[in-house]
């Protein structure tokens, strides 16, 4: 799960295609998030480290900086929301799951299916 802080970096993010810590602190302050550049770098460190941006270092004025970009968010954000239904729940969430699927019109299964990675 994401914190809400996450949340709004990780959409700064992907409204910015690909940008240093610097740029993406930026684009928070016009959305109304104050928020410090080294809280921006150690959230892009951690949704680095949990795979959801991707970042690819540059030279720069002052030595070297991160670029990030977005990775597979969505996916990666569903599959480990199952993960986590499977192990708060055991069997019974599976099934319930199941049932929950079962009732989705086939359009919106195939969609899920395929944000999945699925098909």
């Amino acid at each position: 799960m994401l914190g809400s802080l996450e949340t709004e970096v990780l959409a700064a993010v992907r409204q910015l295609e690909e940008a240093p810590a610097r740029d993406v602190r930026k684009a928070l302050e016009r959305r109304g998030v104050r928020v410090a550049y080294t809280t921006v770098a150690t959230i892009l460190s951690r949704l680095h480290a949990k795979g959801l941006v991707k970042r690819r270092r540059e030279t720069c004025r002052g030595g070297a900086r991160y670029v990030y970009r977005a990775g597979n968010v969505e996916q990666k954000y569903l599959v480990n929301l199952l993960r986590g239904v499977v192990a708060m729940f055991g069997a019974a969430g599976v099934v319930h799951l199941n049932e929950e699927i079962a009732k989705l019109d086939p359009s919106e299964e195939r969609e899920l299916r395929r944000r999945l990675g699925l098909g």
